[in-house]
């Protein structure tokens, strides 16, 4: 069977964010509060004035054109200003994704710490099932050998055997069942955390 790695006593709980859901969902919450700066950008037109040519002609000419020219790209700049109420829609809506988005992290998250904890929490249990099978293992060896060495004096007949036997493979079974459930935590623990762990990442920075 293979070797069970120990688990640390401490895991920092950054270990968690190389998980993909955890990874993903932050992504998102990023995305969403970008979201949110490009809709509020857009509430502020940019309006680039240029000179207004036309001087060539005439004083009053050249100033009419520019008057015109000016009125016209102002009012093409501020058509955001006057859309009733669209762009303060789009920014609550974009605000609302970037709560959303919030929300479904900190669920995420949660999630995680709860995967996180009750593989630990089984792990503790099965180690102290697996300790308490060990010596019960340990003593059905002895008795069986006991047994053996009565049946061999003539003091107790083979049933007495057999029965020592059939307690020490119990156990022993039942210790190989626990260990085998060790693994299978232990592989879940490596999966909740998105990896394992290694000494250098054992402290949270």
């Amino acid at each position: 069977m293979p070797t069970l790695p120990t688990v640390p006593a401490g895991l920092p709980s950054t270990l968690l964010q190389r998980r993909p859901d955890i990874a993903a969902a932050e992504r998102n919450m990023k995305a969403q509060n970008a979201a949110v700066g490009i809709a509020v950008a857009a509430y502020y037109p940019t309006i680039s004035l240029s000179a207004a040519a036309g001087f060539s002609q005439s004083p009053l000419q050249g100033l009419l054109q520019s008057a015109n020219q000016v009125w016209s790209t102002g009012a093409t700049g501020t058509e955001t200003v006057f859309d009733f109420g669209e762009r303060h829609a789009e920014i609550q809506a974009a605000k609302a994704a970037y709560e959303a988005a919030v929300a479904s992290y900190r669920s995420t998250v949660l999630n995680a710490f709860e995967d996180v904890e009750n593989d630990l929490s089984g792990l503790r249990i099965l180690t102290d099932q697996a300790r308490a099978l060990d010596t019960a293992v340990l003593d059905a060896i002895r008795g069986t050998e006991i047994a053996l060495a009565e049946f061999q004096a003539g003091t107790v007949d083979y049933t007495t055997v057999a029965a020592a036997q059939q307690t020490q493979l119990s156990n022993q079974q039942n210790a190989l069942s626990v260990e085998a459930s060790r693994l299978v935590d232990t592989v879940s623990l490596f999966g909740d955390l998105g990896g394992g762990w290694s000494d250098n990442r054992l402290h949270d920075p």
